[in-house]
């Protein structure tokens, strides 16, 4: 089997731990000096990969994680100021944003995510919306849109209300404070918290016992299952063109500008 098929997926990293008939495909986010923060090429590749992963016979799970300490700290913020204010990006980076999340729910094949640090932004979508999730018990994560001044679009709206119940997805996403492992696994956020030397084993354990099962009634279970995300998706778009509406007016600007020059933001007030 070759993987030309990924050769244009230039930030992602395509592995296949148990050889090339094994089954399953890990795929790292692989911009670890930047943490592996969603740039313009980044955000485009999570767009296509998982319709391209679906298709490939050979793929019957897969891994998702970040390369270096973090998964994904969030969106690249020189790529963010290409937005502020831009209608033709803003419609751009909808359309993206709006396939992942879109692409994840319909790709039969199940998707383990190994949260192995920080994980913000668009990253977090991938983190969350993959079918099983594995935390680093220590690792950090947020919605964040709020505090860049933009409502919660991304996959917020659509899975935090099923996965933790709307009383914390409500605090959680208009705060955008900062969980840990341990406290998302509590509430439900995500699927397992283990310590951090544990989350790339316990995910590809994951993943391998998927790959193992019953390939068809595997994907039909989760496509049935995310049939309730589905009824999710008019909540989804309602959100995501919210937050796209709030790129074009001023408190992104501001908050933009706070995260550059890392202060508080001084949002509906004159500058």
């Amino acid at each position: 089997m070759t993987n030309d098929r990924y050769a244009a997926y230039d930030r992602l990293r395509f592995d296949w731990p148990d050889g090339a008939d094994g089954g399953v495909v890990l795929i790292t986010l692989d911009d670890p000096e930047k943490m592996n923060a969603t740039d313009a090429a980044m955000h485009l590749q999570l767009s296509r990969v998982f319709r391209d992963l679906d298709d490939d016979e050979a793929v019957r799970a897969v891994v998702v994680t970040g390369a270096g300490r973090a998964f994904s700290a969030g969106g690249d913020l020189d790529w963010i100021a290409e937005q502020v204010g831009d209608y033709t990006q803003t419609i751009r980076v909808m359309r993206e944003a709006g396939d992942i999340v879109r692409t994840m729910i319909d790709c039969d094949t199940p998707i383990v995510s190994a949260i192995n640090g920080v994980a913000v932004g668009a990253g977090l979508a991938v983190a969350l919306m993959a079918d099983v999730s594995v935390i680093d018990e220590e690792a950090k994560l947020t919605d964040g849109h709020i505090r860049l001044g933009v409502a919660g679009g991304d996959h917020a709206v659509a899975i935090w209300p099923l996965l933790c119940g709307m009383a914390k997805a409500k605090y959680y996403l208009l705060t955008a404070d900062f969980l840990d492992g341990r406290e998302a696994e509590r509430i439900g956020l995500v699927s397992k918290a283990v310590p951090a030397d544990e989350v790339m084993p316990t995910a590809l354990q994951v993943a391998r016992k998927l790959a193992a099962g019953p390939v068809d009634a595997t994907r039909m279970t989760k496509r049935a299952l995310n049939h309730w995300l589905r009824q999710a998706l008019p909540n989804f778009e309602a959100s995501l063109a919210y937050e796209m509406l709030n790129f074009l007016g001023p408190d992104a600007a501001e908050g933009l500008a706070a995260l550059q020059e890392k202060r508080r933001p001084q949002f509906g007030r004159e500058s």
